[in-house]
């Protein structure tokens, strides 16, 4: 892991717990062993300012490059659960994926359960939006 940890924007962070503290009323157990495994990476993340955050690290709006060991290849921008769009490659940062990408950085490599089972990862590209994060009108 390239920062040692993950590296999450303050507002992120805040978002994320958010939505983690649904995750007991999610019904399927992908989604749900996905947001425990986030929460416990969350435990050691680095918190960061706006001003602080790496280019580099995968955030909500980043438009994002993986690949897998097999060579599979996507490219997707992390949205939030309801701008989810699979067909616009726009994927939820509370699926499976999101959960996996959200807070690492060009070049590492993760290792994450997903419907089709354990796979690892490598973050290709990152390439960050322009959205911003009103807490207000999340949720």
């Amino acid at each position: 892991m390239k920062y040692g940890s993950l590296v999450i924007e303050k507002k992120e962070y805040v978002l994320l717990k958010r939505l983690m503290n649904l995750s007991g009323f999610y019904k399927d157990d992908v989604l749900r062993k996905s947001i425990s495994k986030l929460s416990a990476e969350l435990e050691t993340a680095h918190i960061l300012d706006e001003s602080e955050m790496p280019i580099d690290v995968v955030r909500l709006h980043s438009e994002t490059t993986v690949t897998s060991k097999t060579g599979w290849q996507k490219t997707f921008q992390l949205v939030m659960p309801k701008d989810s769009d699979f067909k616009a490659d726009k994927i939820s940062i509370i699926t499976p994926m999101g959960s996996a990408v959200i807070g690492y950085a060009k070049g590492d490599t993760i290792v994450w359960d997903f419907p089709s089972g354990k796979q690892q990862l490598m973050i290709e590209n990152v390439v960050q939006g322009k959205k911003h994060i009103n807490l207000d009108m999340v949720l």
